[in-house]
């Protein structure tokens, strides 16, 4: 089982976005020398808890750290963007690391708010035509423009010997058969949409066409949330903030913090304390905690499931080192 990481630059008790950036970087790092196959950096915009609003820049720098390990976004929200721009972007990245750099894309939206705020024409309303996106950034990247058409003229990938492999992220299922169709990898959020996780990778595998940029046609990644401790229990508890930031989402919005694990413990229910984090009566959790041992058991079966071999990691721990630990015990407990 291939293991990666996606790092939120989730901002520590305290903290600031500065030293969770830096954070990030560290992670980079310390996921090469563990043995991870990819890192990838979200995009998330006007929050408090988050620092990765340009993955692109994180992109840059972890790469320019490390020397193995793969590196990319999950994801760029290709429905704020000019396509032209993303592709000229990542080949950009793509040169100065070549055969490394990923290209995640996802469409979401921030709140209707921040969605304005990311547009340059305000006065029209969006529409959504992702597949046509996704496939402008593949004919930029091998020109695959048909003849005449007025941007076959442009040649971003001019001098650039490798090309970025891309992969679409998902949380309903509905761009499984798109993904599938372009000859793409897909990468599903466990952690958000756990019950259709399975259907939706297995989808995606049946309807794989023909590769269309190398490594990644036709491959899924299971993504999910996860907090390995030496032991259950203390997984259990650190797992704790997680659930708090969540509640604290809803009520507060985008402003709120990430909390210590004394405070979640005051601000959770007895029940919220208490929520599976393991495969209950069938039911995959939201999020996964417990000791090297669980964790790789539940990680084994949700792959099998899925009919995956890599498996991509979110770890929303309040204290860095807790979450550096949590990705050592993994590695390990998965022989990497």
């Amino acid at each position: 089982m291939k293991l990666s990481l996606v790092e939120l630059s989730t901002v520590a008790p305290g903290s600031d976005k500065g030293q969770a950036l830096k954070d990030s970087i560290d992670a980079a790092k310390q996921a090469e020398d563990l043995g991870y196959h990819r890192i990838w950096y979200a995009e998330h915009h006007d929050s408090a808890s988050t620092a990765s609003s340009a993955p692109e820049i994180l992109i840059a720098l972890a790469a320019s750290a490390t020397s193995r390990i793969r590196v990319g976004s999950g994801a760029v929200l290709l429905n704020h963007y000019s396509p032209y721009k993303v592709a000229e972007t990542f080949l950009q990245l793509e040169a100065l690391a070549p055969g490394r750099i990923d290209l995640g894309l996802g469409r979401a939206t921030a709140g209707p708010l921040v969605d304005l705020a990311l547009r340059r024409d305000r006065d029209v309303p969006p529409t959504d035509d992702f597949a046509e996106q996704v496939q402008e950034v593949l004919a930029y990247f091998d020109g695959r423009f048909p003849a005449g058409h007025a941007f076959a003229r442009l040649n971003p990938a001019a001098g650039v010997t490798s090309r970025p492999e891309v992969w679409i992220l998902g949380s309903s299922g509905n761009s499984a058969r798109m993904t599938g169709e372009l000859g793409l990898g897909y990468a599903f959020a466990g952690f958000i949409n756990p019950d259709d996780a399975g259907r939706a990778l297995l989808r995606h595998a049946a309807f794989a066409g023909p590769a269309t940029d190398g490594a990644s046609a036709g491959r899924g990644i299971l993504s999910v949330s996860a907090v390995v401790a030496d032991t259950d229990a203390e997984a259990q508890r650190l797992n704790w903030t997680r659930t708090a930031l969540m509640a604290r989402l809803g009520r507060m919005g985008t402003a709120a913090v990430v909390p210590t694990v004394a405070e979640a413990e005051r601000e959770l229910s007895q029940a919220q304390k208490d929520a599976p984090t393991v495969i209950t009566d069938g039911r995959w959790p939201r999020q996964l905690a417990g000791s090297p041992q669980t964790v790789r058991d539940q990680l084994e079966q949700m792959t099998k499931a899925a009919g995956v071999d890599e498996v991509m990691v979110q770890d929303i721990i309040a204290d860095p080192n807790d979450r550096a630990h949590s990705r050592a015990l993994l590695a390990q407990a998965l022989g990497l």
